[in-house]
């Protein structure tokens, strides 16, 4: 059985446009869309890498993680800084002066 490139490409492309299309036409859709957009890319990336096209795969997995860590900031950034606080609280209930 043939399988059809260029079609499946196509409905794919299509598919990405309409994403890209409805995250910017639709204010309050557009933050999630764009995570959404996000996932698609490390999903393609790393279906890319495990179909033989490691360049493009990475690229493209790259592109996706380093969009996904920006839409996210707004949560990574206080996790990061509780993390640190609790760290901090840690380090100094450790330490015993004599």
């Amino acid at each position: 059985m043939k399988t059809n490139r260029p079609k499946v490409f196509a409905i794919v492309l299509i598919a990405l446009g309409a994403l890209i299309l409805l995250g910017k036409l639709t204010p309050f859709l557009g933050s999630l869309f764009g995570l959404v957009i996000a996932i698609v890319m490390i999903g393609l990336g790393y279906y890319g890498i495990r179909r033989g096209n490691a360049f493009f795969g990475w690229l493209v997995l790259i592109f996706g993680v380093i969009s996904l860590i920006s839409k996210l900031a707004w949560l990574i950034v206080p996790l990061l800084g509780i993390g640190l606080i609790v760290y901090g609280i840690s380090s100094l209930k450790g330490r015993r002066s004599y």
